[in-house]
């Protein structure tokens, strides 16, 4: 026995434009019938949040599966898998494609190499998949942009919830964070770690989808757009700060990746104030508000 509901979609290609799109949502569970083989078009997420079940790939291996487990069926990949016939599983899954599906490959949110990924806790997808769901009501007008910023929203919980990615975030990037406005090569970066630079390099472009160079670099200009725009530190010496001795070197390499000057960027995004800024990131659930007026106040505005 089991029990089934899904949506199907069809975007305009206007929404492909928005670089993902929602094909479908389902959630399923029970003793689900065996799916394939077969070979799809586009992306699929299948998030296996209880159960167990077997996974095959187009080269015939079976690979077992338990929960919290992801599946990834990409296009014109063959596949075939099947819960557990005596208990079956729970599965949620949405259908997707677009053009930023290879950008998400490029960076290892989406692992056409690896279709059977254990995860740490199915909570925050399960959560993304449900928003989904709730969007695909009959007469949604915003269907079809409510169902895709959802994609990216789950693409990066099922980024984060891989078993293989510490709860507190990758303890390479957070040393690297925490030195990247010093002035060490990437080589001098790695030897802290005891690492080659060969082994930094796989393990960054593992972490965070990019080279140790391009991580440390969008810190470092981040730091600076910070620094330009809250504070009223001239160009040289925000360079210094950043990691850059030689400030027309920093102003040409801020000028090619940011688009503009840095004194032009803080003529655009100035903020400097006299209390200063804070690196304390808001809780979400407390963010920063203003005082509320007293109640003399609100008296007075209702005389």
């Amino acid at each position: 026995m089991y029990h089934t509901w899904m949506r199907y979609f069809t975007p305009s290609p206007v929404h492909h434009r928005l670089g993902l799109v929602c094909l479908g949502v389902g959630l399923q569970h029970g003793r689900l019938p065996t799916v394939g083989p077969r070979t799809l078009d586009h992306h699929v997420a299948v998030v296996i949040s209880a159960g167990s079940g077997w996974f095959r790939a187009a080269d015939g291996r079976r690979t077992p599966v338990t929960a919290p487990a992801l599946l990834w069926l990409t296009p014109g990949t063959a596949h075939h898998y099947a819960p557990d016939e005596e208990h079956g599983w729970d599965e949620s899954f949405v259908d997707f494609t677009g053009p930023a599906t290879a950008t998400y490959t490029e960076l290892g949110y989406i692992e056409p190499d690896r279709p059977v990924v254990p995860l740490s806790d199915a909570t925050g997808a399960r959560a993304a998949i449900a928003r989904i769901a709730r969007a695909a009501r009959r007469g949604n007008p915003l269907l079809e942009v409510e169902t895709g910023a959802a994609v990216h929203e789950l693409l990066v919980a099922l980024r984060r919830a891989r078993a293989d990615t510490d709860a507190e975030g990758d303890p390479v990037l957070q040393a690297l964070a925490r030195d990247a406005c010093r002035t060490l090569s990437v080589a001098e970066h790695a030897a802290r770690h005891g690492m080659t630079p060969a082994e930094l390099r796989t393990a960054v472009r593992g972490a965070a989808g990019c080279s140790p160079k391009d991580y440390l670099l969008g810190i470092r200009l981040g730091r600076a757009k910070e620094l330009l725009a809250a504070t009223e530190l001239p160009v040289a010496a925000v360079a210094r700060r950043v990691g850059y001795d030689d400030p027309a070197y920093f102003s040409r390499l801020f000028t090619r990746r940011v688009g503009i000057p840095p004194i032009r960027f803080r003529d655009q995004q100035g903020r400097a104030v006299p209390g200063g800024w804070s690196n304390e990131i808001p809780h979400p659930d407390h963010p920063p508000t203003i005082a509320p007026c007293s109640s003399t106040l609100l008296d007075h505005d209702h005389e």
